[in-house]
């Protein structure tokens, strides 16, 4: 009998029982309050008076009016850049223990986002609030027994003055409680080497010693180690070597377009939960299993903003015009997508993460990721967002036996001075028929986005595809940025990168 996984199961339970439902506009506007009560006697704070605009009556539409968006390179230079001249109380009180290292899928250089301790509590009350969530999926008294294998970056960090340095699934792990260490794989040890692969080889000759109930990581990530431990013990399932697994919490992108070939590496049924963890939080989980929207984590250290998703707010490089209106979270509407700002207890203000979302639930504050500011393909009016990618290519997949994972699209001008959406996709598919996939995949998109269509009668001149292995979208981010961690792959080019990316193509 698991008597250990019955008392935690009885506490989750216990606690879903007395626990009241969130208001979580009303959260929110208490998480603002603390925000800028925190950092009123900050450099940025006094900067833009937040004492002022917390004696206010309209705190919320005083702080969008006084403060304007940021994004990145915006903040790091205007603020940001302090903290590594060894600067103290610049946006956020104190000086940051952490420094979240992040090329991101569009950046040239690294990005170094503040990882404050009020950030690292924040992270992991979103991590409790995730595990007292698996009351909702009605699992097994013995799985709160098994072993976690999190797939993330090296969990060995740089020392940089005086702070550390690694991505951030790699500074979350290096703070995971003391009580869940004996739970936690690959362990230590092995989760602190940073070469990729000397890492997953560790894990597949050691994977007969763990007993693992859950897995957690990026699923292009996590298929590879699977695969490795496959190959290394010549089994036919993951189930073979590990019976009780039960969970997966996919993280990182988009799960739906792993979906196939994923459950294709089990033998039985894997519960899937979706997390959104980027460097500047943890923004969000699935907390039931009715849908796999994932529910803002409202109450932990992040004041949300919605931008509507439409090209008279969007400058060409994904940023946002100051004219932009933002939401709150009480003003926002289903069925229309919104660029995601974000307030945090590490320092980020009114910050342009990257990242369009569209809600499936206002009063639960659920929500889907529906794509990346930079990579709306808007060449030509053709308004295609990474979600609707996703659809029509698993559309397309079903349609030819297979499925593509990864792919990325470049609208470029061909020899003939004509616009192409031209798209690389992975697969296994062997002799792949690549005109009669652009058909399809130009017929799905016409289907399912009226821009879409009106821009292929007009200036888009058509579609063409080009099948390549997905080892090949590894290698390149391996070439360009590292293997495993948060590394993801770019799904839109430009033209300049796409040359490169061609040519790379070409080599392998």
């Amino acid at each position: 009998m698991a008597i250990l996984g019955n008392i935690i199961k009885g506490v989750i339970d216990l606690k879903d029982t007395f626990t009241s439902k969130t208001d979580h506009i009303d959260v929110q506007a208490d998480v603002l309050k603390n925000l800028l009560e925190k950092a009123k006697n900050t450099q940025f704070g006094e900067h833009y008076n937040f004492e002022k605009i917390l004696n206010s009556d309209t705190i919320l539409t005083d702080f969008a009016q006084t403060i304007p968006y940021f994004d990145y390179n915006k903040i790091n230079e205007e603020w940001w850049h302090k903290l590594h001249s060894g600067e103290s109380d610049v946006t956020w009180p104190g000086h940051p223990t952490y420094f979240a290292v992040s090329s991101g899928t569009t950046g040239k250089t690294s990005k170094r986002i503040p990882v404050t301790d009020d950030m690292i509590d924040a992270i992991r009350s979103s991590g409790i609030k995730q595990v007292f969530a698996l009351h909702n999926f009605n699992l097994p008294a013995d799985f709160f027994e098994k072993e976690m294998m999190m797939l993330g970056s090296s969990t060995d960090l740089d020392h940089n003055q005086d702070h550390l340095e690694g991505e951030i699934s790699g500074i979350t792990a290096s703070n995971i409680p003391s009580w869940f260490k004996s739970y936690y794989k690959p362990g230590e040890d092995i989760a602190k080497i940073d070469d990729w692969d000397e890492r997953v080889q560790q894990i597949a000759e050691r994977a007969e010693e763990w007993d693992i109930g859950a897995l957690s990581g990026i699923p292009s990530w996590i298929e590879l180690m699977l695969q490795k431990v496959i190959e290394h013990h010549n089994l036919k399932t993951i189930h073979d070597i590990w019976p009780n697994l039960q969970v997966f919490t996919s993280g990182g992108v988009a799960f739906g377009p792993y979906s196939k070939s994923f459950h294709a590496l089990m033998g039985k049924p894997v519960i899937v939960i979706d997390t959104y963890l980027a460097s500047e939080g943890y923004i969000a989980t699935q907390v039931r299993p009715e849908t796999d929207a994932m529910q803002l984590n409202t109450d932990h250290g992040i004041y949300f903003e919605f931008v509507p998703f439409k090209p008279e707010y969007i400058n060409e490089d994904g940023s946002l015009k100051d004219s932009a209106p933002a939401l709150t979270l009480k003003e926002v509407e289903l069925d229309q997508d919104y660029v995601l700002i974000i307030s945090t207890v590490s320092g980020t203000w009114r910050y342009l993460i990257g990242d369009t979302i569209e809600f499936t639930d206002i009063e639960r504050a659920e929500i889907k990721i529906t794509g990346r500011t930079k990579f709306f393909l808007n060449t030509v009016g053709s308004q295609l967002s990474v979600n609707k990618m996703d659809t029509a290519l698993r559309e397309v997949g079903e349609q030819f036996s297979t499925t593509f994972p990864e792919y990325t699209i470049c609208a470029n001008r061909e020899d003939d001075g004509e616009f192409y959406h031209c798209w690389y996709l992975g697969s296994d598919l062997q002799n792949a028929d690549e005109e009669a996939i652009a058909k399809a995949l130009d017929e799905s998109l016409k289907g399912a986005n009226k821009n879409y269509k009106v821009a292929r009668s007009k200036a888009l001149k058509g579609v063409k595809v080009t099948v390549i292995p997905s080892e090949i979208f590894y290698d390149w981010n391996a070439r360009n940025k590292k293997k495993g961690g948060q590394v993801k792959m770019e799904r839109v080019m430009n033209e300049d990168k796409f040359k490169d990316w061609k040519a790379f193509v070409a080599e392998n």
